[in-house]
């Protein structure tokens, strides 16, 4: 670290690599170093880009060893997570990593993971970006406060269009590691952390294009306590052009519904109220995406300056890995 300033790099260039580097470039806290893609066409292109602005970029990460980097963003795809992470540890060049969702492509490789982290050291942390979105945080609240007395039961949600009237042989999702991990990941962290720990029960339906890549499936699950949720996760969902999470939560005293842009809330007293994100000072200094990858961002570097863990850790994301597992082994995936 230089004069207070973490030294980052970033692997894997593209969308989302882009999206967090264009972020941590406008942090005080975080010199951008190095950005790493093992394209050498892509590398070569971004190299003449970035250049100008001091940024080193390569096509392999062995080369950022000797660049004293103290954190590591993994943007890569969700298949390489875990070569990348292990090789990021395994050749010391950092013990701060940030990976996007999901943690790995299966629990075993999570679960390896969240070991080398604890023997490492340093900060850890996956990217489930929803928990910053003030509307899921306003249902957080509003539950911690009870607003809808005691919980009996939810239904949790994950759809887009992306592959509506693509044919069962469609080799586009299996690089997106299928419904579950591109989309439905999400829904399995909102719910494991309004609720606590999840088993899945049973598999209604799922839709597979290829072997491990469905676009489309349906379960129950049950928390620690007993509480019982249906998830339906759908990647070829009509009228869905932009990916939307949501949550129906039933609970003694009313509903909440909420979603990525709304909250409304539905008490058996007659009384309701809805918030959109206007409402729930959706602010950040520096908006490129949605705001929650700001907030993200923000959290991660604050917690590796303060040497702190954060959430969601390693440890956390490999519960939706193990999940995720669970479904596709009862679905016969």
């Amino acid at each position: 670290m230089k004069k207070g300033r973490l030294r980052t790099a970033v692997i894997g260039l593209g969308k989302m690599g882009l999206l967090h580097a264009g972020i941590l470039n406008v942090n005080p806290n975080v010199e951008l170093v190095a950005l790493c893609d093992k394209s050498k066409l892509m590398a070569r292109l971004y190299r003449k880009i970035f250049s100008r602005a001091g940024m080193i970029v390569v096509d392999d990460l062995e080369k950022l060893t000797s660049l004293g980097i103290d954190v590591v963003y993994v943007t890569t795809p969700i298949s390489s997570h875990y070569y990348v992470i292990r090789s990021v540890y395994s050749k010391g060049i950092a013990r701060n990593v940030f990976t996007e969702k999901t943690l790995a492509s299966d629990y075993s490789q999570a679960e390896e993971l969240c070991d080398l982290a604890r023997n490492l050291g340093g900060v850890n942390m996956v990217g489930y970006m929803k928990r910053f979105a003030v509307t899921f945080g306003k249902a957080k609240e509003s539950l911690l406060q009870d607003t809808i007395g005691r919980v009996s039961s939810f239904r949790a949600y994950a759809y887009s269009s992306d592959f509506l009237g693509s044919s069962r042989h469609s080799k586009t999702s299996a690089p997106r590691g299928g419904a579950l991990r591109d989309l439905g990941c999400h829904a399995l962290d909102l719910a494991s952390w309004l609720f606590g720990d999840l088993q899945i029960e049973s598999v209604k339906q799922s839709t597979m294009m290829e072997i491990g890549s469905e676009n489309a499936v349906s379960f129950k699950a049950v928390s620690s306590e007993g509480l019982e949720g249906e998830f339906d996760i759908s990647q070829r969902m009509q009228n869905y052009r932009m990916p939307e999470i949501g949550l129906s939560i039933l609970g003694s005293k009313g509903v909440i519904e909420v979603n990525d842009d709304r909250l409304l809330l539905k008490l058996d007293d007659g009384k309701s109220s809805a918030w959109y994100r206007h409402d729930l000072n959706d602010r950040v200094s520096f908006w490129l995406g949605e705001t929650e990858y700001f907030r993200e961002d923000e959290c991660f570097i604050k917690s590796v300056l303060k040497n702190q863990g954060c959430e969601p850790s390693f440890i956390t994301a490999s519960k939706v890995d193990f999940l995720i597992d669970q479904v596709r082994q009862r679905s016969g995936a």
